[in-house]
C-alpha cells in the first residue's frame, strides 16, 4: 500500500472529499496543465481503475500499478511512449492528488521503444503536395514545410507571434513548455497579409457585435482583463465557428481545429499519387531535412526546430545518407 507522503500544513477539516476525478481535474488545472493532459490523464487513471476492479487507490500500491503497466505493454501492446504516458498519469494521481509514495516500479515489464527513422518527401513531392491545397489548409501547410512548426503550434499562432517585416514566428509554449523563434518564410509573407486584414475585419465585427474574445493562457485575464479582446491576442487561424470554453463556459472563436488541416493533407497526398503514408508531420521532417541537404549546419536547424538535444536532430543525418547519397553502390559501378 502506498506510503502518505510528509505533511506540509494543517489538517484540511472534516468537509467531505470531493470524488476522485473531480480532484484530479482540479489539481491538473490548479498547475496549469494544458486541456490535452487533463483529458489523457484522466481516461488513463479510469482504465487503472477499472482494470483493478474499482478498487480505491489508497489500496492499492507498486504492485497494482506495475500489473496495469505491464499488461498494457504485454496485453494491449501499445508502445514505449503510451506507456509512459500511462506512467506519467498515475504518478500524478499518487503523488500530486493523494500525496501518498508509490514505491518500487522496477519490475514493469517495459514496451520496447523502436528505433525508426523519419518519413521525408523530395522537394518535387513537396511542391505537389501544397498545390493540391487552398486556402487556409495551404497557408497552414505552407508554415509547417516553411518554418518547421509543429501542427498544434502552427495551429496556436496568434497574431502577436508574427513579425512580417523581420520575417520571423515566435513560438510560445512549444513543446516541453519552450519558446523559441523560427523563420518566417518570405513567399508567405504577402499571404499572410492578406490572410491576417480579413481575420481583422471578421475580429471588428465581433466586437460590435458584443463578442471577440479568445482563450488566455494561465492568469493573464486576471492581469491584463481587456486582453481577451485585443487584436494582438487573436488566433491567426481561427475557427469557422464559436466554442463554448469547457472550463469557463465562455462562448469563444477557438483556434482552427487541427484535424481540419489533417483532413486537407491526407486528401491532398492521395490526389498526388503519393504513395508514401505521408502526414502533416512529415512537413517538419522535410524541413529540416532539406536544409540539410542546402548545406545548414546540425545546431542551426536544432534551435530552429526547437530541439532540446543535438542528438535528436541528428536523425536527420541518416536520412541524408540513406538511400546511397553518401555511398556508390557497387552495382552502379560494373557499366
Amino acid at each position: 500500500m502506498p506510503e502518505p507522503l510528509p505533511s506540509h500544513g494543517p489538517a484540511s477539516g472534516v468537509a467531505p472529499k470531493p470524488p476522485l476525478l473531480e480532484r484530479v481535474r482540479a489539481t491538473l488545472r490548479a498547475k496549469h496543465y494544458s486541456p490535452r493532459t487533463e483529458k489523457c490523464y484522466v481516461a488513463w487513471i479510469k482504465r487503472h481503475l477499472v482494470y483493478n476492479q474499482m478498487r480505491p487507490p489508497e489500496q492499492m500500491g507498486a504492485a497494482d500499478v506495475t500489473r496495469f503497466l505491464s499488461h498494457l505493454a504485454t496485453a494491449g501492446h501499445v508502445g514505449a511512449s503510451t506507456q509512459t504516458q500511462a506512467l506519467s498519469a498515475l504518478l500524478f494521481l499518487y503523488r500530486e492528488v493523494l500525496g501518498l509514495r508509490v514505491g518500487d516500479l522496477q519490475e514493469v515489464v517495459r514496451a520496447k521503444r523502436p528505433v525508426r527513422l523519419p518519413l521525408v518527401l523530395s522537394r518535387d513531392e513537396v511542391a505537389a503536395v501544397l498545390r493540391g491545397l487552398q486556402g487556409t489548409p495551404w497557408l497552414m501547410a505552407s508554415l509547417l514545410y516553411g518554418a518547421g512548426l509543429r501542427l498544434l503550434e502552427c495551429a496556436r499562432l496568434r497574431v502577436k507571434d508574427l513579425d512580417l517585416a523581420r520575417a520571423e514566428i515566435a513560438v510560445r509554449d512549444g513543446k516541453g513548455s519552450k519558446d523559441r523563434v523560427t523563420m518566417l518564410p518570405t513567399a508567405l509573407v504577402g499571404p499572410l497579409s492578406a490572410h491576417l486584414a480579413r481575420r481583422r475585419r471578421q475580429h471588428e465585427v465581433e466586437l460590435s457585435d458584443g463578442a471577440g474574445s479568445v482563450f488566455l493562457p494561465d492568469a493573464l485575464h486576471r492581469k491584463y482583463p481587456r486582453a481577451a479582446w485585443e487584436w494582438g491576442w487573436q488566433w491567426v487561424f481561427a475557427a469557422t465557428r464559436l466554442h463554448r470554453d469547457p472550463r469557463s463556459g465562455q462562448w469563444r472563436r477557438h483556434h482552427l481545429h487541427e484535424t481540419v488541416l489533417q483532413r486537407a493533407f491526407k486528401d491532398a497526398v492521395r490526389a498526388t499519387g503519393i504513395a508514401k503514408p505521408a502526414t502533416c508531420h512529415t512537413l517538419r521532417h522535410c524541413f529540416a531535412t532539406h536544409l540539410l541537404e542546402a548545406g545548414y549546419d546540425i545546431r542551426t536547424i536544432q534551435e530552429l526546430l526547437g530541439h532540446r538535444d543535438v542528438a535528436t536532430t541528428m536523425i536527420y543525418t541518416h536520412v541524408l545518407n540513406r538511400g546511397g547519397r553518401a555511398v556508390r553502390s557497387p552495382l552502379d559501378s560494373l557499366g
